[in-house]
């Protein structure tokens, strides 16, 4: 369609419009949206915003521009015009032939060029402005400065000051009571030598057993002062126009005042903090001793060690518990003693550095007895003190005659019988032997040396009962004459072809076979898959007292007495010692570990009843299946059901109801028991938690700080480890390689 010169500059008329329109808008949505920042009233940034947009109209006035205003804002903005616009204005007929051809010429540089022309605005300027105003809005909003001036406006209470606030502001009335006064004295136990603190800080920090008194005046008279801690609530004494109440500490808490005026309104402070510094008992270290102390009949048998003993408010006493076991078995005694230090110990020391010297010789200690002391210190804590030990520690005279002392973590029973001990015996012969071979004869040398060996026999023989090797036939033969002699014209028939085949392993024993693996044992073993798990007590080798671990122990000591035997026979006594220490030693390191029975309970089934049993049967039989899925229980559920509520209290600015109270209140208890460990660190959340119970109108930002000290209160959680499902395959191996390498 042709565009007339009219239709021209109509469009453009609408455009300056529009343009003054989003002007005005700009200049509107920048207050809206301060106001929207500052209170997060929607309501109110529309109320402003409408507000706004009816001023700019008046003042800006978007309907000012008309046809013939546009037509001499383009005459001066366009030179191909030539002044002619206005041509465009009148009717064809009022104009003459020049006049036409002017107005078409006009009409069509209007067409082509009027894109180029903007119409008169200050857009940029309105954006400029709502970006500021918007601007300002966050930053206000980031910093809370609103809070911080509404605080200013409110006058300013001294810090450590108990503020009250009415629990219900409804019934609110009169003047509100003023604080005068407020006192904390606190005084230390006697002995830890503290003096009186005096402190208008109601939060309490001090040592258990200090004794609290609280005094707080105020400029009118009220009906009635209470401090509630930990769901018990004690009423302050009145005299001489000053409220006080005394306590002793004895555990870490909270406490709050309250109080009620006259006029019956009810008044409540904020949450105190109650640590208790407990008294801790005294720290005893002793230098310069091992745990453990073994000393030789002839040394010289004195233990000399130094003591350090530290308390935070002075030491009482310190002494040393010493006792001392004799003998053995069921004829042991005991006799206790306590020592005092070579050093004194000054009463009320903090630090005390003590020396001691025990002669075990002046205790009148003989080989084979045992000394156990510990050091024991009390601090000066009333009424009873704080009683501190250290380690115990060990000392022993070794006995030459017995077998040597092994601490033991319990209190064992010696299942060995007493022949178990003759090994040292035959270790003491074979050297006084070997000490004496220049003054015997080769004959009673070689002799001793046989007996030695037939000793060894017999203590072998005694060992392999219990290991089920060895049958009692040569015991008994060797007792028995009449049934030896014929062994005896045996083994010196032998002894004429091998004269060392009655002292190798192979014949010494009628029953030696059972040291020796057989082909068809072993096949048999390998036919039953359960013979390893089984405890056969047919079987000689399992029929025994001991464990696996000592069974091999024992078939290593046997193994040694074979060697030692052997060498004694052959006249060398000098080779068996070594076989007889190795012996020995195994055998001490049995009897050491073989001193705890433990009685093992089977289990007892119900009986059987014979008119059932066998007769297939089945009716009453019914299966079994037993579902049940077990979780933990929720830790701080009230806790965490707060946060939540809080979030949809931020979010959708509602106002706290009656169950929002109780909720809160779970919470405050929960976060209480929590807050006992460290009162310092939640005393600020539950002061704020505490305010949501009794206030209705709560600002935003409390709610805020509240859901933030909760989540600290919270535990953190624990991270399951999971098994990944990941999909790989040989292209993304090869990848991964090649990452890898240009990594």
């Amino acid at each position: 369609m042709k565009m007339t010169g009219n239709m021209i500059l109509n469009r453009f008329r609408r455009r300056w419009q529009f343009m003054l329109w989003v002007e005005i808008l700009l200049y509107s949505l920048g207050p809206a949206i301060l106001v929207y920042f500052l209170f997060f009233k929607l309501l109110w940034s529309i109320l402003v915003s409408i507000v706004l947009v009816g001023f700019m109209f008046i003042f800006i006035k978007p309907w000012r521009p008309n046809l013939k205003k546009v037509s001499g804002y383009i005459d001066q903005h366009l030179d191909t015009a030539e002044y002619s616009t206005g041509l465009l204005l009148l009717p064809e007929e009022q104009l003459s032939g020049l006049a036409k051809l002017q107005q078409y010429k006009v009409a069509k540089e209007l067409v082509e060029k009027l894109g180029t022309i903007s119409p008169p605005s200050n857009l940029l300027r309105g954006s400029v402005i709502m970006g500021l105003f918007a601007i300002v809005g966050f930053l206000m909003y980031q910093f809370k400065i609103i809070n911080y001036l509404q605080e200013a406006k409110e006058p300013k209470i001294p810090a450590n000051t108990i503020v009250f606030t009415a629990t219900d502001s409804i019934s609110k009335r009169g003047k509100q009571p003023k604080l005068e006064h407020q006192e904390l004295i606190i005084d230390y136990p006697s002995y830890t030598q503290i003096p009186s603190f005096r402190t208008t800080k109601m939060d309490v920090k001090a040592v258990e057993g200090s004794k609290l008194t609280w005094r707080i005046k105020f400029n009118t008279h009220i009906k009635d002062v209470t401090i509630e801690s930990m769901g018990s609530s004690q009423s302050m004494n009145y005299s001489n126009e000053i409220y006080t109440q005394t306590s002793t500490l004895n555990a870490s808490g909270f406490y709050n005042f309250r109080y009620t005026d006259v006029q019956n309104t009810s008044y409540t402070s904020d949450l105190y903090a109650i640590e208790m510094i407990k008294d801790k008992g005294p720290g005893v270290e002793i230098i310069g001793l091992k745990q453990f102390t073994s000393f030789e009949f002839d040394e010289n048998k004195k233990l000399s060690f130094k003591t350090s003993v530290t308390d935070d408010f002075g030491i009482a006493d310190v002494y040393i518990i010493a006792t001392v076991s004799k003998g053995s078995g069921e004829s042991v005694k005991f006799r206790e003693e306590k020592l005092s230090f070579d050093t004194k110990v000054i009463r009320g020391s903090k630090n005390l550095k003590l020396l001691k010297s025990i002669d075990l010789d002046k205790m009148k200690m003989e080989p084979g007895d045992e000394l156990y002391f510990y050091i024991e210190a009390l601090d000066r804590k009333q009424p009873m003190s704080n009683t501190s030990r250290s380690e115990t520690f060990f000392a022993v005279i070794k006995d030459t005659l017995s077998d040597q002392f092994a601490v033991e973590g319990t209190m064992g029973v010696d299942l060995m019988p007493d022949y178990f001990r003759s090994q040292r015996q035959l270790i003491i012969d074979t050297e006084k032997l070997i000490r004496e071979k220049s003054k015997l004869t080769k004959k009673e040398f070689n002799f001793k040396s046989n007996e030695l060996g037939f000793d060894q026999k017999v203590l072998r023989l005694k060992y392999a009962e219990f290991m089920g090797d060895e049958s009692e036939s040569e015991l008994v033969n060797q007792e028995n004459p009449e049934i030896s002699n014929e062994d005896e014209h045996g083994d010196e028939d032998h002894d004429e072809e091998d004269p060392l085949e009655q002292y190798t392993h192979k014949h010494d024993s009628d029953n030696e076979h059972n040291l020796v693996d057989h082909k068809e044992e072993d096949s048999e073993e390998k036919n039953d898959p359960l013979h390893e798990y089984l405890h056969n007590h047919e079987d000689p080798e399992e029929s025994t007292l001991f464990t696996q671990s000592l069974k091999s122990k024992l078939r290593q000591a046997l193994n040694e007495m074979w060697d030692a035997e052997l060498y004694l026979r052959l006249y060398t006594p000098e080779k068996s010692l070594p076989y007889q220490y190795r012996a020995l030693k195994l055998i001490q390191e049995i009897k050491n570990s073989a001193r705890v029975y433990v009685h093992r309970i089977g289990f007892d089934p119900p009986p059987i009843k014979e008119d059932k049993r066998l007769t297939g049967k089945i009716e009453e039989v019914s299966n079994f299946r037993k579902k049940e899925e077990l979780q933990e229980p929720e830790i701080y559920p009230s806790i965490r059901q707060t946060i939540l509520r809080l979030e949809e209290l931020i979010i959708g600015k509602e106002k706290i109801n009656d169950d929002d109270r109780t909720l809160f209140e779970k919470a405050g208890n929960e976060l209480a028991i929590k807050a006992l460990e460290n009162p310092g660190k939640y005393l600020k959340t539950l002061q704020k938690l505490k305010r949501t119970t009794e206030n209705k109108k709560i600002p935003l930002s409390t709610l805020v700080e509240i859901q933030g000290g909760l989540f600290d209160a919270l535990p953190e959680l624990k991270y399951n480890a999971v098994k990944r499902k990941v999909l790989t395959g040989e292209i993304n191996e090869l990848l991964l390689k090649e990452l890898e390498v240009h990594d």
